[in-house]
C-alpha cells in the first residue's frame, strides 16, 4: 500500500530537450531516451492493486517541433484488434490493450484535452476532447512499436507534432498530463494510471486528476 501512496504523490512529469537528431525513422535514439528521467506506475485507476508484472515506464522528450513519448510496458497477456484502417487508425481502440497519454496544453480550459492511444500491434487513435464532444484530431502522429514476447514487454514510441497540440510552443509553459494502460480481454480488465482518477468505476477522463508536465532544457539531476 505504501508503494501506491508514493505513486499517487508523484505529480510532475519532465520532458527533456532532445539535442541529438532523430534516427532515420524520425524517432529518438536510445542515447536520447536515456537522458529522460523515467516515471512509472503499476497500480490501478484508484491507486490500488499494484501489479509489478504490468508496470509501465514512461519517458518524454521534446524539440520545438515534436513531443516524443515512450511507454515501456510489462504485460501478462496481449489482447488486440485484428483489423484497422489502412493507416492503422482504429475506433474504440480502448476496448483492447493500449497505452494512452492525455495532454492538456491549456489548463485554463479544464475540459479540453488531447487523447492519444497505441496498441501492442501498432494500431492508434487520436482524439480532441471537449465538453460533450469528441473529434478526430488528425494529428499526424508517428508511432513505432516493439513487442518482446520472451520478456513479456512491449514498447511504443510516439512522435507528436507540436502544431497539433499548440499554435505556438512555449517551453516555459506548464502543461497537464496523465498516462494510462489498459490490459485484458474481458472484465475485470486492468486499468492502470500514473495519476489515479479514483472514480468508482474505471474512468480516465478526469482532468482534475492530471499531473503537471514541464519542459526541461537539459536533463535534470537524478534524486
Amino acid at each position: 500500500m505504501a508503494q501506491n501512496d508514493d505513486l499517487s504523490k508523484e505529480k510532475t512529469a519532465v520532458a527533456v530537450r532532445m539535442s541529438e537528431l532523430p534516427d532515420a525513422d524520425g524517432f529518438p535514439f536510445q542515447s536520447s531516451w536515456a537522458l529522460a528521467a523515467p516515471l512509472s506506475f503499476n497500480a490501478d485507476w484508484q491507486g490500488k492493486n499494484a501489479d509489478t508484472e504490468r508496470e509501465t515506464e514512461v519517458r518524454i522528450l521534446w524539440t520545438p517541433e515534436s513531443l516524443f513519448v515512450r511507454f515501456h510496458a510489462n504485460y501478462r497477456a496481449i489482447t488486440v484488434f485484428s483489423d484497422a484502417a489502412p493507416n492503422g487508425r482504429r475506433d474504440q481502440l480502448w476496448d483492447r490493450d493500449v497505452a494512452e497519454v492525455f495532454l492538456q496544453p491549456d489548463s485554463s480550459r479544464l475540459r479540453r484535452y488531447k487523447e492519444f492511444e497505441v496498441s501492442p500491434n501498432g494500431f492508434w487513435i487520436d482524439l480532441d476532447i471537449a465538453p460533450g464532444e469528441k473529434h478526430d484530431l488528425k494529428s499526424g502522429l508517428q508511432r513505432r512499436v516493439t513487442l518482446n514476447e520472451a520478456a513479456k514487454t512491449w514498447v511504443v514510441e510516439l512522435a507528436l507534432p507540436m502544431n497539433c497540440l499548440v499554435e505556438r510552443f512555449d517551453p516555459t509553459a506548464t502543461w497537464r498530463v496523465n498516462f494510462y494502460r489498459v490490459e485484458g480481454a474481458v472484465e475485470p480488465r486492468f486499468y492502470s494510471a500514473w495519476r489515479p482518477t479514483r472514480t468508482p468505476a474505471p474512468n480516465f477522463h478526469v482532468p482534475e486528476a492530471f499531473g503537471e508536465l514541464v519542459f526541461a532544457p537539459r536533463p535534470m539531476p537524478q534524486r
